[in-house]
């Protein structure tokens, strides 16, 4: 089955894909993510990943367009439930790409990362999916989390410290209760 796999970043990226193609997915991957802020991390994460992708041999499909206004303009009146729109952002998206290329299904290496919201993330993927008339496929990604975090050391590749998102960066650097003056 023809598989395309939306791609967060590189670090992400190695277990689903081996554990994809162990099951005999030929899988392509994706690289859509206007969430990512500011410009140079965007840059920073699509650069490690293109490195990966040639030690993986992954075809990956590039969106060059950053769409912050869009990432901003859906996810900030939605407070604590903004995850979920990013979700739909990336994955609608995903799918389109999926169904214009004819692949089969897609997935996401979002379902790697023990951070996500593995429900939002399954709901809103199966809905678009069931929208856009091409399968979404999910699998917990998550039991392989310190095989990928060890390989991703071992290959040297960026580590990113948080999703990627504004809000995401800000909850990063102030505790509950911090006001910025």
């Amino acid at each position: 089955m023809r598989l395309l796999l939306h791609i967060c970043c590189a670090p992400c990226t190695i277990y689903p894909l081996q554990t994809l193609r162990n099951e005999g997915f030929q899988v392509s991957g994706y690289f859509y993510n206007p969430n990512i802020h500011p410009f140079r991390e965007y840059q920073k994460r699509k650069d490690t990943l293109r490195d990966y992708s040639e030690i993986g041999k992954l075809e990956i499909f590039y969106e060059d367009q950053c769409d912050l206004e869009l990432f901003l303009d859906r996810t900030r009146p939605w407070g604590p439930e903004r995850c979920r729109s990013c979700y739909e952002i990336r994955l609608e998206a995903t799918a389109r790409r999926a169904r214009t290329q004819g692949f089969e299904a897609f997935s996401t290496t979002l379902l790697y990362s023990r951070y996500q919201k593995h429900d939002w993330i399954r709901e809103v993927g199966t809905r678009i999916g069931e929208c856009l008339a091409i399968p979404f496929y999910y699998q917990d990604f998550r039991p392989g989390w310190f095989e990928g975090v060890q390989k991703s050391k071992e290959l040297g590749l960026y580590r990113q410290p948080y999703c990627g998102c504004i809000f995401s960066e800000k909850e990063r650097f102030m505790k509950k209760g911090d006001r910025v003056s």
